[in-house]
């Protein structure tokens, strides 16, 4: 999978997981994160996350509205994190497999194509 481009993922829809599978792997979670810009490994190693700092408290729940919506219709589900008014994190993670599923990658290419207003200096 780890030879897969962004385009690829966002062409893919996610598929459900109730477990049976393994992981995707560590080397390949480090060559598909290095695909998708601002995501990063987090430091269990078994998600990705992506933060955002956001014009305004309602520019960021407008992002977790279309977010939600994105989510709903690829059946699979972020954890969101609004810490503040305007800090924005997203994490992704197969919770039936402990670790990282294609999805969770197909998750992240398709949010990164959502437009979100940041924070000007």
């Amino acid at each position: 999978m780890s030879t897969v481009n962004v385009e690829e993922l966002t062409s893919k829809k996610c598929q459900p997981c109730h477990g049976g599978v393994p992981p995707v792997p560590r080397h390949e979670v480090e060559q598909l994160v290095a695909k998708l810009p601002g995501w990063q490994i987090t430091d269990d190693g078994i998600r990705i996350r992506r933060e955002w700092v956001v014009k305004n408290f309602m520019t960021a729940i407008d992002f977790f509205n279309r977010v939600a919506q994105l989510a709903e219709d690829e059946g699979h589900h972020p954890d969101l994190h609004l810490v503040g008014y305007r800090n924005v994190a997203i994490e992704l993670w197969t919770h039936a497999i402990g670790g990282l599923s294609e999805s969770d990658f197909i998750m992240a290419a398709k949010i990164n194509q959502l437009p979100v207003v940041l924070k000007t200096r």
